[in-house]
């Protein structure tokens, strides 16, 4: 007479991260998969927005999760400080507002 009753448990088979670059007004985007997200992978790939999407842009606009490896510094652990700068000076970086309740 009762029902039989299953359990599914949810087995997790790994992580990774995701990268995704949109520009919905001009119909573009980029996404990329990474095993991890340190601020080593964020450069990296910041590096490849500025040089291989938008190499003639002067400034670039973007709007960002506010993550601990989603900031300039990390230019620095990726690239020599040259590269880091030239980078830096393409970007004009705005945060998402933080979700923390207060």
């Amino acid at each position: 007479g009762d029902n039989k009753k299953v359990d599914s448990e949810y087995v997790r088979k790994g992580t990774c991260s995701i990268f995704a670059f949109v520009e919905p007004l001009g119909g573009r985007h980029h996404t990329s998969v990474r095993e991890h997200r340190t601020a080593v992978d964020w450069a990296e790939e910041i590096k490849y927005m500025v040089d291989e999407m938008y190499p003639e842009a002067e400034k670039i606009i973007l709007v960002m999760d506010n993550l601990n490896t989603h900031k300039p510094s990390s230019l620095y652990k990726a690239f020599n400080p040259e590269e880091a700068r030239r980078i830096i000076k393409k970007l004009e970086i705005h945060y998402t507002p933080s979700t923390a309740a207060g």
